[in-house]
């Protein structure tokens, strides 16, 4: 692993160390029933910074220079294992006395890697401008993706639950209606599907706007960054340590062998395609996980503790990746 990577991993680390600081010496304020600086600087992240990143993303994607074999060998086994998560999940939350968002946390846990703070000096230190290319295309469909598809999953468990307890009376198609909207009007559906619509229609973004824009997207890195910290501080991993290392076997082990087996032998891929969606995979948990648990207040203290394993973790479980690789030639 080259210097360039093990300089951005120290420094993610000192950011979250910081963080963890904030929370523990309680600077944004006390973390009780009246007050909890974590979920504001999440809502912060969630309805200002990422759809603000989110939009800008998706409005100037060039769709027509994508490598659309290599993101779908990519994206399909990842998709296969978030579903099949979410399905167990779903199976058995309800025993262990889980909340009704658990299995889409643990989901989204398994599966959403670092592929920016992490991703994106490793693609360029490994594998130069071309593997790097083929990583930020991956990148600019990654949020949008997984993202989007949990958050239907999510709000229809939500909905079911509401119909469960009595809360609603609604008929079935009025509920999944509800769901539907609840699922576009949302702070990361809505700007991807506005930002595909403008790519779309072919517009111009005003430089006003991709200046008001850039500005905002710049926060979301050293803000979720220290929220990984704050949460750390506030929550601890005090229960959570087992389901953090199954999280991380799945996000740094099997979803990368799935990658491999899916692009290798199930769509041809070889040579430099094949180790960008593999090193892809193996990123370790990316901070939106954190961000979604906080939204729908589920696992906070897990999928913080996920984050860091992970990424402590990535320093070894690059280096088998690799070597794989090497021995596939």
């Amino acid at each position: 692993m080259s210097a360039s990577v093990f300089l951005k991993l120290a420094a993610i680390f000192v950011v979250v160390a910081l963080g963890w600081v904030v929370g523990k010496a309680r600077w944004l304020g006390p973390n009780d029933e009246t007050s909890d600086p974590a979920r504001v600087l999440a809502n912060a992240a969630y309805y200002i910074f990422v759809p603000a990143l989110l939009f800008r993303t998706t409005a100037r994607l060039d769709l027509a220079a994508m490598p659309w074999g290599t993101v779908i060998a990519f994206f399909v086994p990842v998709l296969a294992l978030l579903l099949l998560v979410y399905a167990w999940e779903r199976r058995t939350h309800r025993e262990r006395g889980l909340p009704v968002a658990a299995p889409s946390v643990r989901a989204i846990s398994a599966t959403f890697g670092n592929s920016v703070q992490v991703g994106i000096p490793f693609a360029a230190a490994l594998f130069g401008e071309a593997g790097l290319a083929i990583h930020v295309a991956l990148v600019s469909l990654h949020a949008l993706t997984l993202l989007t598809v949990l958050t239907a999953l999510v709000e229809l468990d939500l909905a079911r639950e509401r119909r469960t307890l009595g809360h609603s009376n609604a008929h079935l198609l009025a509920t999944l209606g509800r769901t539907v909207r609840n699922t576009i009007i949302h702070p990361v559906v809505l700007p991807v599907l506005a930002g595909l619509a403008w790519n779309l229609a072919a517009l111009p973004l005003p430089a006003i706007a991709v200046e008001i824009l850039a500005t905002l997207a710049q926060a979301v890195v050293p803000l979720c960054l220290v929220l990984i910290g704050m949460s750390l501080a506030y929550y601890g991993v005090k229960g959570a340590a087992r389901g953090a290392v199954l999280i991380g076997v799945l996000k740094l082990l099997v979803l990368p062998a799935l990658v491999l087996a899916a692009a290798r032998w199930g769509f041809g891929l070889s040579g430099l395609p094949l180790a960008v969606v593999v090193m892809m995979a193996a990123l370790p948990v990316g901070s939106n996980a954190l961000i979604f648990s906080q939204r729908y207040a589920a696992l906070e203290a897990e999928a913080t503790a996920a984050i860091v394993f992970s990424t402590l973790a990535f320093v070894a479980t690059a280096s088998i990746w690799l070597a794989v690789l090497a021995w596939l030639g």
